[in-house]
């Protein structure tokens, strides 16, 4: 065993081993998981990226008294041959002739990354990249990534094209007071809470956009579905309505379910989690119709109010699945939101739920600009605050509709995890801002 530099590279990933390369000189390079002995054997599990390889050292093997020096999480480079074995994962083992640290890891590990000793929340929080290493948190972010991916591809080969937005903002994009101030050089200045504003005028341009990107809430719920930094994929199309996206809106979400099953089967097989491919089109219920489903089952709400936290866990007892919530009322809906001509009361708006958990929100806009200083005018927000947004209309705004996803709470739902922090590489809320 020697330490030092790289000069030799690894020429195999672990999920590359296997009996068809029985005899063959190979170099990997990872963690080690574990070391045990047996009889006079010592076993070595090297981790990777993509797996587990076994390090098989007898005692006759010139590195053998070498592998007890080994601790775990060490940072090893591994050259040998394949050997194949039945009882070793994969069908092979290798037997080193060189074993070289390019790392250690301090003793004791503040937590175990095999995932056998748990740990509580904040602890993983705490040693987050640690945390990561544990083969259920590692498939939920493989996941994650593959729901990104087929999202992109998804819209990009329906003609959608990828905007950035910016993230510091002069004013709120939906109004109210869940904002995070920042110092902007002698201004004032707030750290954007949606892409909202800037995606409608967007519309008016490319006609058919999307955004995948981070949005901040000064979020004061500690819930385990709420956090201040979340990323949203947010669509808008030019010449739709509601309708017309909430059938997009669900194309996509099955597609993202087929590609997960597809894609990532190892990875539902480490989570134990069975995936079914939603039907569509989703069950699409009425505000009304769920107000009066609750009020069936003993929830007190009139008609108007927002659905309390209490009355959705009792939705997601009686609705499984995915679903649509649409026709809200107006009031309880942003400024942007087109009400229906024949109910004004009513506006052109959908929720899309997952039993309990709201995973989109979106609807119909208004593209005509003295409705939209009206709206404004009703929910006691200031039109001149919105100076940069309506001048816009002057210009030809067409008619539009658009959606926000929430892309954490979409991977809760792929990934079957219970709390949105699972799901999120450094979450943030109103205790946390490290690591």
């Amino acid at each position: 065993m020697s330490d030092g530099s790289v000069d030799i590279h690894k020429t195999h990933f672990t999920s590359e081993i296997g009996p068809e390369l029985d005899g063959k000189m190979v170099v990997l390079a990872g963690w080690v998981e574990s070391i045990r002995k047996l009889g006079g054997i010592k076993f070595i599990i090297l981790r990777d990226k993509e797996g587990r390889s076994q390090i098989t050292v007898p005692k006759s093997n010139s590195v053998f008294d070498e592998v007890d020096k080994l601790g775990k999480e060490y940072v090893i480079l591994v050259r040998g041959k394949v050997r194949k074995i039945e009882k070793a994962p994969q069908g092979a083992e290798i037997i080193p002739e060189e074993i070289r640290v390019l790392n250690t890891s301090v003793s004791p590990l503040p937590l175990d990354p095999s995932g056998k000793v748990d740990a509580n929340l904040d602890t993983q929080l705490d040693n987050r990249v640690l945390d990561l290493r544990r083969p259920e948190k590692t498939a939920i972010f493989i996941i994650r990534h593959e729901a990104s991916k087929a999202i992109r591809d998804f819209l990009i080969k329906r003609g959608f094209l990828e905007i950035n937005t910016p993230k510091i903002i002069a004013s709120a994009s939906e109004g109210g007071a869940d904002l995070f101030p920042i110092s902007y050089y002698e201004k004032e200045a707030f750290l954007s809470q949606s892409a909202q504003l800037y995606k409608e005028q967007m519309s008016s341009v490319f006609e058919k956009v999307f955004e995948i990107a981070p949005c901040y809430r000064a979020e004061l719920s500690r819930t385990v579905r709420h956090l201040s930094e979340v990323y949203t994929v947010d669509v808008e199309v030019a010449f739709n309505n509601y309708l017309d996206v909430m059938s997009l809106l669900e194309e996509l979400i099955s597609h993202v379910f087929k590609q997960i099953k597809k894609n990532c089967s190892e990875e539902l097989k480490t989570l134990n989690r069975e995936l079914p491919i939603p039907k569509t089109p989703f069950p699409r219920y009425t505000y009304t119709e769920i107000v009066e489903k609750l009020q069936a089952e003993g929830i007190e709400m009139n008609w108007g109010e927002d659905i309390s936290t209490q009355a959705y866990r009792k939705l997601g007892e009686m609705l499984k699945g995915l679903y649509f919530i649409v026709d809200w009322p107006t009031a309880g809906k942003p400024f942007y939101i087109m009400p229906r001509k024949d109910k004004p009361e009513i506006c052109e708006s959908f929720d899309l739920m997952y039993e309990w958990l709201e995973l989109a929100s979106g609807g119909t806009r208004i593209h005509k600009k003295d409705m939209l200083i009206e709206r404004l005018k009703e929910q006691k927000l200031n039109p001149e605050s919105f100076a940069f947004h309506l001048k816009t209309y002057d210009w030809g705004m067409p008619p539009h509709a658009g959606w926000g996803l929430g892309l954490d709470r979409l991977v809760m739902v792929l990934t079957g995890a219970e709390n949105i922090r699972d799901c999120v590489l450094y979450p943030r809320d109103r205790d946390r801002l490290t690591p």
